[in-house]
């Protein structure tokens, strides 16, 4: 449990540090008018406080800068969830006041704003990727090497998808496989469709078919959705902007993941509703375990239907990040069907 003045301390030293990028002394910080203490007094803190895994000392004889631990404490504890700057909010209202025509622009446009007053990189993903079901699968043969398999959802869209029959598969192998689709994953998300498949029903469908691995294949093709017309990214070279990744190697992993339009749609299908926020090693994709990611739900009626994430360096900007999605997932489910 940590103390008054060393919450003070901890939220002086996360605060100068987001802005400066580099490591915070006694007494920058004791010339701070809000803390009030001697440099002598803050160094025994600071000390305190790196022994407690809440700082890191990088060098020798330098300041501290905040661990992943010391962020997490100060998102959980220490910054206010009240108010972003006014000329933001004023903003923000008036892009969706004049600007919302369709879904699609919409969340570019969402993407957009976001990156540009964050200057990290923003994701938007779209409500038909949640709110869409499988109502029924269908299989129609057309000869003995190829067929179509028939996706029907409960918007009642229908998706005809051509497939090649895998040498050795029969049609009634075929067939029966359907039929356990159709039981298993009625009423899920289309999102979620393939890693249903592979997760949970390939030992199931091995009861039906000799060539199971052909057959995996084949409907690995069938539940391959178009998620690049329904994510958004928006400031996705911003992260070369940041001191923390100017190593070539380490931006280019995060760049090439950036474009992995897959991964993201995975990840934010399983995002927790409201915001939440992932520091560093708590992401559980790799590139981005030495980013932070704040992610926030929109929701209709009590239902989520889509998610805003802010992608940026641990050294984030966390409370004007985190009051900025309030306000702007606020606003989206206003206007979203006015």
């Amino acid at each position: 449990m940590l103390t008054e003045r060393q919450k003070m301390i901890l939220s002086a030293i996360v605060n100068d540090y987001i802005h400066s990028a580099e490591p915070i002394g006694s007494r920058s910080i004791s010339k701070r008018s809000d803390v009030g203490f001697s440099p002598a007094t803050i160094r025994n803190e600071m000390s305190d406080l790196e022994e407690m895994g809440f700082l890191e000392q990088p060098h020798t004889s330098a300041g501290r800068i905040p661990s992943h631990k010391g962020y997490r404490y100060f998102v959980d504890h220490l910054i206010s969830l009240s108010k972003s700057k006014n000329e933001e909010i004023v903003s923000i209202k008036n892009y969706f006041n004049k600007r919302l025509n369709k879904t699609e622009a919409i969340l570019q446009e969402v993407a957009a704003i976001l990156s540009d007053m964050t200057q990290y990189t923003s994701i938007a993903l779209g409500p038909e990727l949640f709110n869409t079901t499988l109502k029924h699968l269908q299989f129609v043969s057309i000869n003995d090497n190829t067929g179509v398999v028939i996706i029907v959802t409960d918007t009642g869209e229908v998706e005809n998808k051509k497939v090649e029959i895998p040498k050795g598969i029969s049609i009634d192998e075929i067939e029966k496989c359907i039929n356990v689709l159709n039981s298993k994953l009625r009423g899920e998300p289309l999102i979620s469709l393939k890693s249903k498949l592979f997760n949970e029903l390939g030992n199931e469908l091995k009861k039906y078919v000799n060539q199971h691995h052909e057959l995996m294949h084949m409907l690995d093709e069938v539940f391959e959705t178009n998620k690049q017309e329904r994510i958004y990214m928006s400031g996705t070279t911003n992260m070369l902007t940041q001191p923390e990744f100017n190593d070539v190697s380490t931006v280019k992993n995060i760049l090439d993941l950036i474009n992995e339009t897959e991964t993201w749609v995975e990840l934010f299908s399983n995002v927790p509703k409201g915001i939440q926020v992932t520091i560093g090693p708590e992401n559980d994709v790799k590139q981005i375990q030495n980013c932070s990611l704040i992610t926030a739900t929109y929701k209709i009626e009590g239902d989520s239907i889509g998610t805003i994430g802010i992608l940026g360096p641990t050294r984030m900007e966390y409370e004007r990040v985190i009051n900025l999605l309030n306000h702007l997932t606020d606003d989206l489910v206003k206007f979203y069907y006015r």
